[in-house]
Parts: structure tokens; sequence; C-alpha cells
């Protein structure tokens, strides 16, 4: 009896030592099956949670630290250029802003130009960030540009862009009169300057060759500079500012962008207007138009420029004779005297000879050079 209470009991030990073991298991694999799985990555694709390969992506903070600006991207961290391919592959991933066509541009008619020699192809941004902070050598505007990679261009720089070269002018005259050794010394400083923190070279024309062409492009526009202007005298009572207002815009006039001016727009996009109707700048403050007198007006045009073939001379011929009827007023010259029939036929004899001269100097009225000399 006692033998079989011992095998009975030992066949119950083991049994609940196996179901200790099995239970223990099942335990391990259940704690197992939350782990999430190590699956080895193949560079370039990762493991989704259902197991198959998809292109990596990374979260907001580890795409911060690993993906710079594309535009920052561009240059390394000395400030200098990236390596070609790493630039190339930069410039293909974003999307390029169209060529600046509207601003103005370096001429070697009327600016002296400095070549800056760079080590590689530069960003727009690192172009930006160095620029001096004003672009101006005593009164002479002064401009940089960049030889854009993607279409071969020259541009004011602009974000995003690459630029394979880079250069530098200064305007050689100007209504001020022409560029002198001051004012070309400090061109010379600003882009020296310039040149340096992008770590370009620079190239400088010979100060005395560019101040005696400064000269002689002065000489030469103090020639053939003209304004033509007409004055319009009240025959009677005043004209309210209102009146005249009213008149103006019958015949294309509207507010320009001073005080004391209409203007009558060119058909040029981006073009200075073509004729321009001054008056008394203190009217155009007057809380009521209607309490502003006028007595006279002068209706004028800039010739080098406004381009001949808009005609502007007889534009502005008619516009005097239309506003004159318009107002009652006498059209007369600098000294009052009344315009005639042979008055106007002799400026425009004297006008068709001034724009021949301009063109023949590649200075063509109201061309994008002629503009900025003429200013």
């Amino acid at each position: 009896m006692t033998d079989s209470l011992t095998f009975y009991l030992a066949i119950l030990g083991a049994l609940v030592l196996i179901a200790l073991v099995v239970h223990a298991a099942w335990i391990g694999r259940q704690a197992k099956a939350r782990q999430p799985k190590r699956v080895a990555i193949e560079p370039g694709a990762e493991r989704t949670s259902s197991g198959l390969d998809r292109e990596p992506t990374l979260g907001a903070e580890e795409a911060a630290d690993t993906v710079p600006n594309p535009a920052a991207a561009l240059t390394d961290g000395e400030g200098g250029a990236a390596p070609a391919g790493t630039v190339d592959a930069a410039q293909d991933a974003i999307e390029l802003p169209p060529v600046r066509r509207n601003q103005p541009r370096l001429d070697t008619l009327i600016d002296a130009v400095a070549t800056l020699t760079l080590e590689g192809h530069v960003s727009g941004d690192h172009v930006l960030a160095h620029l001096p902070p004003t672009r101006r050598a005593g009164s002479k505007p002064f401009i940089i540009e960049g030889l854009r990679v993607d279409c071969g261009e020259w541009e004011s720089p602009q974000p995003r862009v690459l630029y394979s070269e880079l250069q530098a002018g200064v305007l050689l005259a100007n209504r001020t009169g022409g560029l002198n050794e001051i004012e070309y010394s400090e061109f010379v400083q600003k882009v020296q300057a310039f040149a340096d923190a992008m770590g370009a070279g620079v190239e400088f024309p010979d100060m005395l060759d560019v101040v005696a062409s400064a000269r002689e492009l002065d000489q030469f526009a103090g020639e053939h500079d003209a304004q033509l202007a007409l004055r319009l005298l009240a025959r009677g009572s005043e004209w309210s500012l209102g009146y005249v207002h009213q008149q103006a815009a019958r015949h294309g006039f509207v507010a320009g962008a001073l005080p004391g001016r209409f203007v009558l727009p060119s058909g040029e996009e981006n073009a200075p207007p073509m004729l321009t109707l001054h008056f008394d700048a203190q009217a155009a403050f007057a809380d009521d138009e209607g309490q502003a007198t006028l007595r006279e007006l002068i209706l004028s045009f800039d010739v080098p420029q406004t381009s001949a073939e808009l005609e502007p001379f007889k534009a502005w011929c008619a516009s005097g004779e239309a506003l004159s009827l318009g107002l009652d007023a006498l059209m007369a010259d600098d000294q009052g005297q009344p315009f005639s029939p042979a008055a106007f036929a002799s400026i425009e004899s004297e006008l068709t000879r001034l724009y021949e001269a301009l063109a023949a100097r590649e200075l063509g009225a109201g061309s994008a050079a002629a503009r900025r000399l003429f200013n």
C-alpha cells in the first residue's frame, strides 16, 4: 500500500513539474511576441510595420539634424563652394526662380566692371549674405551680378540659384556728373571687402583709365541731354486742382508717385512715364482739391528716358494743345512767350538729330543704358 502511494505521488509531482515548465514556456513566447522584430535593413530602405521595405523616412527632429536647408547645403562649412556633385544634386532637388530680366544690368558702355574669380559654384543665398549694405559709391550706383549655372545668363543674385561667375560694375556717369577718383576708390573698397568675404579674387580696371572714360562719357551726356517743357498759363481765372485733375484724366493722365505731378504712363512695362504734368506741390497737400488753386502747369517729357518709337514728341504736342483748350490756357516757353507752329517744327528737327546721335553711341533714347546714364 505504501509503495503504491509513493508511486502515485511521484507521478503527480512529475505532472505538476511538466505543467510548470509548459506554463513558463508559454509566458516566454507571449513576452517575446510583444518585442519588435529586429530586421536587417538594406541601405536606402527601411522596414514597415508589415515587414515590407520602403524608402526611409525621418522624423521632424531627425530631418532637421540630417538634411540642411537646400540653400545652405550648396556651400560647405567654410562658406565656400561644395563639391560639384553635391552642389548639382542639391540644385536639381529645388525649383529655381526665373531669371531676373526687369532689373538694371551692367553694360561696359556706361559701367566700369570688375571681375571676381571663384573657386567653384556659389549659391545666391551665400552671395546675398555678403553683399555690401549699400550699393552706391558717392552719387554713383554699382551693381553686382552672377552668371547662372542653369542657363548661362547674368542677373542680380537671388536665393536658391547657383552662380559660376560674379562681376561688379559702377556707373561711369549720371546727371550728377562723371565718376571721380574718390567715388571709384569707394567702389573698389566695397567690392574688395565683398570679394574677401566670398573667398574670391577680384581684378579692377585701372583708376586713371576709368576716370578718363567717365569724363568723356559725362561730356557726351551733357551735350545730348534734353528735357522738353512747355508752360500752360491761365488766361483768365485760376483753376481749382480738382478741375485740373478732371481735365488731365480726360487725356489719360493719372496721379504720379510724387506730389505735384500727373503722369501719362508709357506703354512699356516698368518704363518711366511718357509725359509729366507738374503743378505746385503744396496744392497736392490740400484737404479739398476744390480749395487749392493753380495758375500755371508745366508739361514735359524726358527725351533720353523715352523711346522714340513711342513718338513722345507728338504726344507732348497733342497733350499741350488739348489741355490748353480744356483749361483755356496759353502754351508758352520758359520766358513766357507763346509757342508758335514754327517753334514746334524747330524743336522736332533738333530732336531728330539728338535721337540719331544717341543711337550712334548705342545709347538710343529709352534703352536701358540711356535710362541709367540720364538719371
